[in-house]
């Protein structure tokens, strides 16, 4: 298995289906009272790239993808129509004086118990990098894991922010396509599950 830097069909991602999930279990105790616990420490996006079959055309260029990356066998690149961006700037750290490399992350949530989700698959040319407020041009961006290294180890003290536009690595969850032509320029398919992965 290997991950293919390419992105699925464009026209086709932005009207699927889907969103983030979770892995909680809950027990009911005798008093009614719950017990809960999460599984997970980050959250797994699931889509269905079905919604986004209105052609033909759609469905030969999901089909070529799909035999290109064997079904379930190899990862790619998904652009999530809802969910792209850093919406502004976002945390990446504080300066120490030493440390040069951070990891890119998206903050969910405000002050009660925000969530960081790493950003493992920024767009090279979209990613800007704040050292207080400043715009700082010195520095490589890791297409693959979503860390940045800084020309230089930001002074102690310094607030680090990020600005970025991402892709979510995905898989197929199936390993066969069920398609049926409707009519001349039309293809139906019930469901085409996506869902992310961490590599």
């Amino acid at each position: 298995m290997a991950f293919h830097q390419v992105r699925f069909p464009l026209d086709v991602s932005l009207d699927a289906r889907g969103g983030p999930e979770r892995a909680t279990d809950i027990v009911t105790l005798s008093s009614g009272r719950e017990e809960r616990n999460s599984r997970w420490l980050h959250s797994r996006r699931r889509y269905n790239a079905a919604y986004g079959i209105k052609s033909r055309a759609d469905m030969q260029a999901v089909l070529g993808f799909f035999e290109e990356r064997r079904g379930r066998f190899h990862s790619f690149l998904w652009r999530d129509a809802l969910d792209h961006s850093s919406d502004g700037l976002q945390p990446l750290g504080t300066g120490d004086g030493v440390e040069t490399q951070f990891q890119l992350v998206k903050r969910y949530g405000a002050s009660f118990d925000p969530y960081d989700r790493p950003i493992t698959k920024p767009i090279a040319g979209s990613v800007h990098l704040f050292v207080d407020g400043v715009d700082e041009p010195g520095f490589d961006i890791d297409q693959l894991s979503g860390i940045v290294t800084f020309d230089e180890a930001p002074e102690g003290g310094a607030v680090l922010t990020a600005q970025f536009e991402f892709d979510v690595p995905v898989r197929f969850d199936i390993d066969r396509l069920d398609v049926q032509l409707s009519n001349f320029d039309a293809a139906e398919i019930p469901s085409i599950p996506v869902i992310e992965v961490r590599e």
